[in-house]
Protein backbone atom coordinates (compact mmCIF):
# COMPACT_ATOMS: atom_id res chain seq x y z
CA UNK A 1 0.00 0.00 0.00
CA UNK A 2 1.27 3.27 -0.95
CA UNK A 3 -0.36 6.68 -1.00
CA UNK A 4 -2.69 9.00 1.28
CA UNK A 5 -6.06 8.98 1.54
CA UNK A 6 -8.60 12.50 2.52
CA UNK A 7 -11.39 12.60 4.83
CA UNK A 8 -13.49 15.31 5.01
CA UNK A 9 -16.36 16.07 7.61
CA UNK A 10 -18.20 18.98 7.17
CA UNK A 11 -21.26 20.38 9.45
CA UNK A 12 -22.96 23.60 9.97
CA UNK A 13 -20.38 25.15 11.29
CA UNK A 14 -17.06 23.85 10.66
CA UNK A 15 -15.27 21.31 8.61
CA UNK A 16 -12.60 18.98 9.45
CA UNK A 17 -10.09 17.43 6.51
CA UNK A 18 -7.20 15.01 7.28
CA UNK A 19 -4.72 13.14 4.87
CA UNK A 20 -3.96 9.56 6.55
CA UNK A 21 -1.35 7.84 5.60
CA UNK A 22 -1.70 3.46 4.78
CA UNK A 23 -0.20 2.78 8.57
CA UNK A 24 -3.55 4.57 9.78
CA UNK A 25 -1.11 7.86 10.95
CA UNK A 26 -1.94 11.96 10.12
CA UNK A 27 -0.04 13.02 6.91
CA UNK A 28 -1.85 16.13 8.01
CA UNK A 29 -5.14 18.01 9.46
CA UNK A 30 -7.01 21.40 8.11
CA UNK A 31 -9.90 23.05 10.11
CA UNK A 32 -11.97 24.88 7.16
CA UNK A 33 -15.31 26.68 7.48
CA UNK A 34 -18.72 25.23 6.57
CA UNK A 35 -19.27 23.21 3.10
CA UNK A 36 -22.85 23.76 3.90
CA UNK A 37 -24.34 24.64 0.48
CA UNK A 38 -27.32 26.76 2.32
CA UNK A 39 -24.68 28.94 4.46
CA UNK A 40 -23.29 32.23 3.97
CA UNK A 41 -20.18 30.89 2.23
CA UNK A 42 -18.92 29.98 -0.98
CA UNK A 43 -18.60 26.06 -0.25
CA UNK A 44 -17.71 25.07 -3.75
CA UNK A 45 -14.50 27.89 -3.53
CA UNK A 46 -13.35 26.15 -0.30
CA UNK A 47 -13.80 22.59 -1.94
CA UNK A 48 -11.07 24.15 -4.50
CA UNK A 49 -8.98 25.53 -2.16
CA UNK A 50 -8.76 22.50 -0.16
CA UNK A 51 -7.72 20.82 -3.48
CA UNK A 52 -4.98 23.35 -3.80
CA UNK A 53 -3.55 22.38 -0.25
CA UNK A 54 -3.49 18.56 -0.72
CA UNK A 55 -1.49 19.79 -4.19
CA UNK A 56 0.94 17.08 -5.55
CA UNK A 57 0.44 14.39 -2.37
CA UNK A 58 -0.73 10.72 -3.85
CA UNK A 59 -4.04 10.47 -3.56
CA UNK A 60 -5.83 7.10 -3.61
CA UNK A 61 -8.86 7.83 -2.96
CA UNK A 62 -11.21 10.58 -1.03
CA UNK A 63 -14.07 10.47 1.15
CA UNK A 64 -17.08 13.36 1.84
CA UNK A 65 -19.47 14.07 4.43
CA UNK A 66 -21.24 16.73 3.42
CA UNK A 67 -24.48 18.88 4.82
CA UNK A 68 -27.78 18.37 3.05
CA UNK A 69 -26.32 15.37 0.87
CA UNK A 70 -28.84 12.86 -0.08
CA UNK A 71 -31.52 15.74 1.00
CA UNK A 72 -31.97 18.20 -1.58
CA UNK A 73 -31.26 17.05 -5.24
CA UNK A 74 -30.22 20.46 -6.88
CA UNK A 75 -27.13 20.55 -3.37
CA UNK A 76 -26.25 16.65 -3.86
CA UNK A 77 -25.27 17.03 -7.51
CA UNK A 78 -23.38 20.27 -7.19
CA UNK A 79 -21.57 18.80 -4.64
CA UNK A 80 -20.56 15.64 -6.46
CA UNK A 81 -19.89 17.78 -9.60
CA UNK A 82 -17.29 20.41 -7.25
CA UNK A 83 -15.55 17.40 -5.64
CA UNK A 84 -15.09 15.17 -8.94
CA UNK A 85 -13.77 18.49 -10.59
CA UNK A 86 -10.90 18.89 -7.71
CA UNK A 87 -10.79 15.32 -6.07
CA UNK A 88 -10.73 12.64 -9.41
CA UNK A 89 -9.12 9.91 -7.62
CA UNK A 90 -12.04 7.62 -6.34
CA UNK A 91 -14.02 9.73 -4.15
CA UNK A 92 -17.21 9.26 -2.42
CA UNK A 93 -19.49 11.76 -1.34
CA UNK A 94 -21.93 10.95 1.34
CA UNK A 95 -24.44 12.82 4.19
CA UNK A 96 -22.31 14.04 6.96
CA UNK A 97 -24.47 11.93 9.58
CA UNK A 98 -23.87 8.96 7.30
CA UNK A 99 -20.27 9.82 7.63
CA UNK A 100 -20.09 10.03 11.36
CA UNK A 101 -22.24 6.43 11.86
CA UNK A 102 -19.58 5.20 9.56
CA UNK A 103 -16.86 6.17 12.04
CA UNK A 104 -19.04 5.60 15.17
CA UNK A 105 -19.42 1.97 14.16
CA UNK A 106 -16.44 1.11 11.81
CA UNK A 107 -19.19 0.66 9.22
CA UNK A 108 -21.23 -2.06 11.49
CA UNK A 109 -24.35 -2.21 13.17
CA UNK A 110 -26.03 0.55 15.12
CA UNK A 111 -27.90 3.53 15.74
CA UNK A 112 -26.12 6.97 15.69
CA UNK A 113 -27.66 10.27 16.88
CA UNK A 114 -25.41 13.41 15.80
CA UNK A 115 -26.07 16.52 17.66
CA UNK A 116 -24.15 19.44 16.42
CA UNK A 117 -25.73 22.74 15.26
CA UNK A 118 -28.91 20.56 13.46
CA UNK A 119 -29.55 16.58 14.43
CA UNK A 120 -30.59 13.64 12.38
CA UNK A 121 -30.46 10.10 13.57
CA UNK A 122 -28.80 7.15 11.02
CA UNK A 123 -28.91 3.55 11.59
CA UNK A 124 -28.06 0.59 10.04
CA UNK A 125 -27.47 -3.63 10.50
CA UNK A 126 -24.78 -3.61 9.06
CA UNK A 127 -24.96 -5.78 6.15
CA UNK A 128 -23.96 -5.30 2.54
CA UNK A 129 -27.79 -5.28 1.82
CA UNK A 130 -29.08 -4.24 5.02
CA UNK A 131 -31.21 -0.35 4.08
CA UNK A 132 -29.62 3.08 5.63
CA UNK A 133 -32.57 4.59 7.84
CA UNK A 134 -32.53 8.67 8.74
CA UNK A 135 -34.53 10.21 11.14
CA UNK A 136 -34.63 13.80 11.44
CA UNK A 137 -32.41 16.38 10.10
CA UNK A 138 -35.06 18.68 8.69
CA UNK A 139 -33.02 21.54 9.02
CA UNK A 140 -32.82 24.76 11.75
CA UNK A 141 -36.76 26.44 10.53
CA UNK A 142 -38.67 23.24 11.28
CA UNK A 143 -36.68 20.22 12.37
CA UNK A 144 -33.46 19.25 14.27
CA UNK A 145 -34.97 18.96 16.99
CA UNK A 146 -32.48 18.72 20.41
CA UNK A 147 -30.16 20.47 18.59
CA UNK A 148 -27.62 22.95 19.65
CA UNK A 149 -29.77 25.63 17.43
CA UNK A 150 -33.00 24.07 18.53
CA UNK A 151 -31.53 24.58 22.01
CA UNK A 152 -30.76 28.40 21.15
CA UNK A 153 -33.85 28.85 19.39
CA UNK A 154 -35.67 27.95 23.36
CA UNK A 155 -33.55 30.04 24.73
CA UNK A 156 -34.68 33.14 23.10
CA UNK A 157 -38.04 32.51 23.27
CA UNK A 158 -37.79 31.88 27.00
CA UNK A 159 -36.33 35.11 27.19
CA UNK A 160 -38.91 36.81 25.13
CA UNK A 161 -41.28 35.52 26.73
CA UNK A 162 -39.86 36.03 30.33
CA UNK A 163 -39.17 39.42 29.49
CA UNK A 164 -43.14 40.01 28.36
CA UNK A 165 -44.38 38.40 31.58
CA UNK A 166 -46.26 35.61 29.83
CA UNK A 167 -43.05 33.42 31.48
CA UNK A 168 -41.56 35.04 34.30
CA UNK A 169 -37.67 32.78 34.62
CA UNK A 170 -35.99 35.72 36.60
CA UNK A 171 -32.94 33.34 37.43
CA UNK A 172 -32.84 31.66 34.34
CA UNK A 173 -33.18 35.09 32.38
CA UNK A 174 -30.88 36.65 34.34
CA UNK A 175 -28.00 33.81 34.16
CA UNK A 176 -28.54 33.72 30.25
CA UNK A 177 -27.95 37.77 29.72
CA UNK A 178 -25.30 37.43 32.11
CA UNK A 179 -23.55 35.20 29.45
CA UNK A 180 -24.42 36.82 26.32
CA UNK A 181 -23.24 40.20 27.89
CA UNK A 182 -25.98 41.76 27.22
CA UNK A 183 -29.20 43.64 29.11
CA UNK A 184 -32.84 42.32 27.96
CA UNK A 185 -33.78 45.47 25.82
CA UNK A 186 -30.58 44.17 23.82
CA UNK A 187 -31.86 40.45 22.79
CA UNK A 188 -33.31 41.84 19.19
CA UNK A 189 -30.06 43.68 18.40
CA UNK A 190 -28.47 40.58 19.74
CA UNK A 191 -29.91 38.38 17.77
CA UNK A 192 -30.34 39.88 14.18
CA UNK A 193 -27.14 41.59 14.45
CA UNK A 194 -25.37 38.55 14.32
CA UNK A 195 -22.80 37.87 11.67
CA UNK A 196 -23.75 34.25 11.07
CA UNK A 197 -27.41 34.27 12.75
CA UNK A 198 -27.17 30.31 12.90
CA UNK A 199 -23.83 29.64 14.86
CA UNK A 200 -24.21 32.29 17.07
CA UNK A 201 -27.84 30.99 18.44
CA UNK A 202 -26.35 27.27 18.37
CA UNK A 203 -23.76 28.86 20.88
CA UNK A 204 -26.37 29.94 23.15
CA UNK A 205 -26.58 25.85 24.35
CA UNK A 206 -23.09 26.09 26.09
CA UNK A 207 -24.99 28.52 28.40
CA UNK A 208 -27.60 26.22 29.13
CA UNK A 209 -25.51 23.55 29.93
CA UNK A 210 -23.36 25.76 32.11
CA UNK A 211 -26.62 26.73 34.03
CA UNK A 212 -28.44 23.60 34.20
CA UNK A 213 -24.73 22.42 35.88
CA UNK A 214 -25.57 25.21 38.42
CA UNK A 215 -28.97 23.79 39.44
CA UNK A 216 -31.13 26.21 37.47
CA UNK A 217 -34.56 23.98 36.63
CA UNK A 218 -35.76 25.65 33.47
CA UNK A 219 -31.96 25.17 32.02
CA UNK A 220 -32.70 21.75 32.94
CA UNK A 221 -36.25 21.02 31.94
CA UNK A 222 -34.82 22.83 28.23
CA UNK A 223 -31.97 19.49 28.30
CA UNK A 224 -34.74 17.13 29.30
CA UNK A 225 -36.78 18.24 26.17
CA UNK A 226 -33.05 17.97 24.24
CA UNK A 227 -32.36 14.26 25.58
CA UNK A 228 -35.94 13.51 24.58
CA UNK A 229 -36.38 14.43 21.16
CA UNK A 230 -32.78 13.16 20.40
CA UNK A 231 -33.99 9.52 21.76
CA UNK A 232 -36.70 9.83 20.10
CA UNK A 233 -35.51 10.13 16.90
CA UNK A 234 -32.99 6.96 17.48
CA UNK A 235 -35.79 4.93 18.95
CA UNK A 236 -37.80 5.36 15.38
CA UNK A 237 -34.46 5.16 13.05
CA UNK A 238 -33.43 2.14 14.82
CA UNK A 239 -36.97 0.32 14.90
CA UNK A 240 -37.28 0.98 11.48
CA UNK A 241 -34.01 -0.32 10.05
CA UNK A 242 -35.36 -3.83 11.77
CA UNK A 243 -33.21 -3.35 14.67
CA UNK A 244 -34.32 -5.64 18.10
CA UNK A 245 -34.04 -4.25 21.76
CA UNK A 246 -31.74 -3.39 23.64
CA UNK A 247 -30.80 -0.28 20.68
CA UNK A 248 -27.18 -0.36 19.65
CA UNK A 249 -26.08 3.49 19.91
CA UNK A 250 -23.81 6.20 19.33
CA UNK A 251 -23.01 9.09 19.63
CA UNK A 252 -21.74 12.65 17.96
CA UNK A 253 -21.40 15.99 17.93
CA UNK A 254 -20.93 19.06 20.29
CA UNK A 255 -24.25 19.18 21.96
CA UNK A 256 -23.05 15.85 23.68
CA UNK A 257 -19.63 17.88 25.32
CA UNK A 258 -22.81 19.10 27.03
CA UNK A 259 -22.96 17.51 31.03
CA UNK A 260 -26.11 15.97 31.48
CA UNK A 261 -27.52 14.78 27.83
CA UNK A 262 -26.27 11.71 27.62
CA UNK A 263 -27.20 10.54 31.43
CA UNK A 264 -30.70 11.86 30.51
CA UNK A 265 -30.67 9.24 26.92
CA UNK A 266 -29.26 6.40 29.63
CA UNK A 267 -32.19 6.45 31.22
CA UNK A 268 -34.64 7.18 28.76
CA UNK A 269 -33.18 4.67 26.68
CA UNK A 270 -32.87 2.17 29.20
CA UNK A 271 -29.29 1.67 27.47
CA UNK A 272 -25.70 2.99 27.32
CA UNK A 273 -23.98 4.26 24.46
CA UNK A 274 -21.40 2.87 22.76
CA UNK A 275 -18.32 4.67 22.47
CA UNK A 276 -17.88 5.93 18.85
CA UNK A 277 -15.23 4.26 17.52
CA UNK A 278 -13.66 7.01 15.16
CA UNK A 279 -14.99 10.71 15.14
CA UNK A 280 -16.87 12.16 12.03
CA UNK A 281 -13.48 12.44 10.62
CA UNK A 282 -12.44 9.35 10.88
CA UNK A 283 -15.50 7.70 9.37
CA UNK A 284 -14.58 9.72 6.22
CA UNK A 285 -11.05 8.55 6.22
CA UNK A 286 -12.26 4.70 7.29
CA UNK A 287 -14.67 5.18 3.55
CA UNK A 288 -11.43 6.12 1.23
CA UNK A 289 -9.46 3.73 3.36
CA UNK A 290 -11.34 0.86 2.05
CA UNK A 291 -12.16 2.73 -1.71
CA UNK A 292 -8.14 2.26 -1.79
CA UNK A 293 -8.31 -1.24 -1.41
CA UNK A 294 -5.99 -0.94 1.72
CA UNK A 295 -6.22 -3.46 4.38
CA UNK A 296 -8.54 -2.20 7.10
CA UNK A 297 -9.01 -4.30 9.54
CA UNK A 298 -9.78 -3.64 13.56
CA UNK A 299 -6.28 -2.79 14.66
CA UNK A 300 -5.94 -0.58 11.57
CA UNK A 301 -9.32 1.74 13.31
CA UNK A 302 -7.62 1.34 16.09
CA UNK A 303 -4.67 3.53 15.57
CA UNK A 304 -6.27 5.82 13.42
CA UNK A 305 -8.97 6.53 16.56
CA UNK A 306 -5.68 6.43 18.85
CA UNK A 307 -4.02 9.46 16.33
CA UNK A 308 -7.39 11.44 15.80
CA UNK A 309 -7.64 11.51 19.48
CA UNK A 310 -4.23 13.17 20.08
CA UNK A 311 -4.60 15.23 16.86
CA UNK A 312 -7.91 16.69 17.76
CA UNK A 313 -7.37 17.20 21.41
Amino acid sequence: MSGLVLGVDSGGTKTVAILVAPDASIASLRHLPSLDPTGEGDWAAEIAALAATVGDADLQASAFGLPFHGEVDEYSAAQIAAVRLHFPQKPIVENDVRIAFDGAFACGAGALILAGTGSMAWASLGEADSPHIRVGGWGDIFGDEGSAYWLGREVLMLLARHIDGREPSPAFAEGMFAAMGIKPDQLMVWCYGLESRRSGIAGLARHVTALAVKGDKVAGRLLDRAAAELSEQLVVAWRRCGGMAPIRWSYAGGVFNAAGILDRMTVRLGTSPSSPRLPPVGGAALRAARLAGWAVDDAWVDRLGAALRMTLA
